[in-house]
C-alpha cells in the first residue's frame, strides 16, 4: 500500500467515528448515518483498491483511464450533493418565510387587539 492510502484510510476512519459521535449525540437522525456511513465505506473501499475500482469504472463507463473514471464518479456524486444541499437551504427558506407571514399576522391581531382595549379605556 501507498502512503497516501495509509493517511486516506485514517482520514476515512477519523470521519467515521466523527459521524458515528454525532449520530451518539442525537445531531444526526438514522437516515443521515446511513447515508454518510455509506458514502464514507464506498470512499474506504475505494482507498483500499484504487486502481481495481478505477479500471472496473472506467470499463463500464468507457473512459480512456482508470482515473478519468473516478473523477467522473466522483463528480457525479459531488453534484447530487450539492443539489440535497440546495433543496435542503430551499425548504428550509420557505419555512422561514411562512413562520414570518404568520408571526407578522398574530403580531398585526395583538396590536389591533391592545388598540381596542386601549380605546374602551
Amino acid at each position: 500500500m501507498l502512503a497516501v492510502q495509509y493517511v486516506a484510510l485514517v482520514v476515512i476512519g477519523s470521519l467515521m467515528l466523527y459521524v458515528l459521535s454525532k449520530y451518539g449525540k442525537k445531531e444526526f437522525d438514522w437516515g443521515g448515518l446511513l447515508f454518510w456511513e455509506s458514502l464514507l465505506t464506498i470512499m474506504l473501499i475505494v482507498a483500499l483498491k484504487p486502481v481495481e475500482i478505477s479500471l472496473e469504472v472506467k470499463r463500464i463507463l468507457g473512459l480512456g483511464r482508470g482515473l478519468d473514471a473516478l473523477f467522473v464518479v466522483a463528480i457525479g456524486i459531488s453534484y447530487l450533493m450539492i443539489f440535497r444541499v440546495y433543496l435542503a437551504v430551499d425548504k428550509v427558506e420557505r419555512e422561514i418565510t411562512e413562520l414570518t407571514r404568520r408571526l407578522a399576522m398574530e403580531l398585526r391581531e395583538i396590536n389591533e387587539k391592545l388598540e381596542e382595549i386601549s380605546k374602551k379605556r
